[in-house]
């Protein structure tokens, strides 16, 4: 068989599957908040919405729960997560430690080929937020933090935040619409990268840790204010 023949073969594109495709708009859906916090995620509802197989809306379901954006409930079934403080408060406390340590490395650690890499990454994510689309926004910020990561070394650290990262986003639309913050999160991100182009360890860890505590904060008005909605609702 000829080099010809060999390239004729070649799969450039992979397509994405139906289960792929469902997870993606289930998941902006639920990011968006068009499906709210205990909202019941009815199978046949969905089949019809999406216009897909039970059987693509369970894989679908199983995979969000997977990334923590869908609980299943007894006599319920399947409804979207809910948001409370305690579970937000250890995912903030879990991602201050991973990158802080990750943005210090990754100061230290930086080389030309790492600071391109960032560089095109924080451009990316500065055109993102101009973008009327979240998903173009978190899919920017995940590269922004997955070149500090790989640049550090923290391999095992990234797989933690990528299995936290579905509740990550979730949190960030949360906050992102918020106009209680002293610092944009645009110009936070760029504090960073700009510590990290110092090559400055300690500058670097310390815009993170101020970038994720403002935002811990507003989520913790966020979701007690939230929370005693749902209370006066109930009464």
């Amino acid at each position: 068989m000829t080099n010809e023949q060999h390239a004729s073969l070649r799969i450039e594109h992979v397509p994405q599957t139906l289960r792929e495709l469902a997870v993606e708009r289930l998941r902006a859906a639920i990011m968006s908040g068009r499906f709210p916090s205990g909202y019941r995620l009815v199978e046949r509802t969905l089949v019809d919405q999406l216009g897909v197989s039970r059987s693509v809306i369970r894989e679908a379901i199983r995979y969000l729960e997977a990334e923590g954006l869908v609980e299943i409930q007894p006599r319920q079934g399947p409804i979207v997560a809910t948001l409370d403080w305690d579970k937000t408060r250890q995912i903030y406390d879990i991602r201050l430690r991973l990158e802080a340590a990750a943005a210090a490395a990754c100061a230290r650690l930086l080389d030309t080929s790492a600071r391109a890499d960032l560089q095109a990454a924080l451009q990316r994510l500065k055109e993102a937020f101009l973008s009327d689309d979240p998903q173009v926004l978190y899919d920017a910020t995940t590269r922004f933090y997955e070149v500090i990561f790989v640049t550090a070394g923290h391999h095992i650290a990234w797989e933690i935040v990528q299995r936290l990262n579905g509740r990550i986003s979730r949190l960030r639309a949360l906050t992102l619409a918020s106009t209680d913050r002293h610092v944009s999160g645009q110009a936070r991100m760029q504090r960073i990268a700009e510590a990290i182009f110092a090559q400055d360890p300690d500058r670097a860890g310390e815009a993170v840790r101020e970038h994720l505590t403002e935002t811990a904060e507003i989520a913790s008005k966020l979701l007690h204010a939230a929370n005693e909605d749902d209370q006066r609702m109930g009464q």
